[in-house]
């Protein structure tokens, strides 16, 4: 087991390199060509999209991965169970979102810019949501190596899209720039989902009675994904909310919206993805987790348990600790090689050292998960986020500009973080 969890880690942790790597190419990429302005547009989108990701997955992919690493259910039947859910959720978002794209873009992010991208998004979920449910199979049955490859094929292929299309895109102006990165997500996700297939066993055989749905296995997953999805929704609907209220009060405040989309696009586009760059370790950490506990959990193999944590943090903190002390010693430094522009030093030096207790979030979120513990992280979640949002909305008013956000953030990252460093100690001591 022990070899397997390190096998497992070594494998999502090379590709979390090159997958890392591929979307900060990206980034820079698309922060070169379309600027602070363009990126800002883009940023203050992303939060809707990554809600309606969040709602139309329901937290299945999660509850399916750790089902199957307990290795007591029909995986074939557990699938065909959970995809009439997922198939009827997705619907419902399509026409949700054709419906209320209008009064998102005009009313609540007061651009009408947004308007088509958010449209656009319709188009775009029903194929995250089926590549997010073929990766938690592999997950579950701790088949990490497919999941690497479809991530790379995934990045590679809106890599080579932009490359190509976007400066064909560009004269036509950033909103549609905003829409063709969100539409390019289809390609890439076809192309993800094929390389999953590829590595299903040749022998799978199914019957009808694999199709029928099984009560009890949708029973199962609910209890799993309900609270995931929860916690989930409340970080999206935070996420949502962060560009709507800090537009809104700031625009009230005096602030320009050129001003505000700038400002919010250097932290969102700029700050965030750079002090952020060792999460793909930590993530890693915490995918190789979640099945390899969720069976010694079943066994009741504490002590195992505790070795493999304690492992995740150290190695966590190992990679966190110094990319910290460098962005801020020299955070001009990163900032110009990979964005082409020094806009956001101060907000690296200060998000810096806060953000280092992010990096530990996600092995300790894939802890409580794998021992049935998903309420917790959805506590956690929804008291991280109405700190923020009332941080947001304060300190918004003061009139310190985008600082606001800044604090917001900070809170978030460390009220969250030490809730679940208690909940864990508290459930494994």
């Amino acid at each position: 087991m022990k070899e397997k969890f390190i096998k497992s880690t070594i494998i999502l942790l090379i590709g979390g390199i090159l997958t890392k790597v591929l979307g900060m190419i990206i980034k820079i990429i698309m922060a070169r060509n379309i600027g602070s302005t363009g990126l800002g547009i883009y940023m203050t989108i992303l939060p809707t999209f990554m809600l309606l990701i969040s709602l139309s997955q329901f937290g299945l992919p999660v509850a399916l991965s750790k089902l199957i690493s307990e290795n007591k259910r029909s995986n074939k039947k557990l699938i065909f169970s959970i995809l009439p859910i997922l198939i009827i959720i997705n619907l419902v978002l399509i026409i949700l979102i054709v419906i209320l794209s209008p009064i998102i873009s005009n009313k609540l992010l007061h651009n009408k810019d947004t308007y088509i991208s958010i449209l656009s998004m319709a188009l775009v979920i029903p194929f995250t949501t089926i590549s997010a449910i073929c990766r938690s199979y592999f997950f579950g049955n701790q088949k990490m190596l497919p999941h690497v490859i479809s991530n790379i094929v995934e990045d590679l292929v809106r890599l080579i899209i932009i490359i190509i299309f976007l400066p064909i895109i560009k004269p036509l102006g950033l909103k549609y720039i905003t829409c063709f990165l969100i539409l390019i997500n289809i390609i890439s996700e076809i192309a993800s989902t094929l390389v999953l297939l590829i590595f299903l066993p040749r022998n799978i055989k199914i019957t009808k009675e694999d199709i029928k749905p099984n009560k009890i296995y949708i029973k199962d997953s609910l209890k799993i994904s309900v609270p995931n999805t929860t916690s989930r929704l409340i970080g999206s609907i935070g996420f949502f909310l962060e560009p709507i209220i800090l537009t809104n009060i700031l625009l009230f405040s005096g602030y320009s919206l050129e001003f505000i989309t700038k400002e919010y696009g250097i932290i969102s586009g700029y700050v965030i993805p750079l002090i952020l760059l060792p999460s793909f370790f930590t993530l890693a950490i915490s995918q190789a987790l979640l099945p390899v506990i969720s069976k010694e959990y079943v066994n009741n193999n504490i002590p195992s348990i505790k070795k493999k944590i304690r492992i995740a943090l150290i190695f966590s903190i190992l990679i966190g600790l110094p990319v910290t002390l460098l962005l801020i010693i020299i955070p001009n430094f990163f900032l110009n090689i990979i964005y082409n522009s020094t806009e956001g030093i101060t907000y690296t030096k200060v998000l810096s050292p806060i953000c280092f207790f992010q990096y530990i979030q996600a092995p300790l979120s894939s802890v409580l998960d794998a021992i049935g513990k998903s309420k917790d992280n959805m506590i956690s979640t929804l008291l991280g986020t109405i700190t923020r949002t009332l941080f947001l909305i304060i300190f918004s008013s003061l009139r310190i500009g985008l600082w606001g956000l800044v604090i917001a953030i900070a809170s978030n990252i460390l009220i969250t973080t030490f809730y679940q460093i208690k909940k864990v100690r508290n459930y494994l001591t």
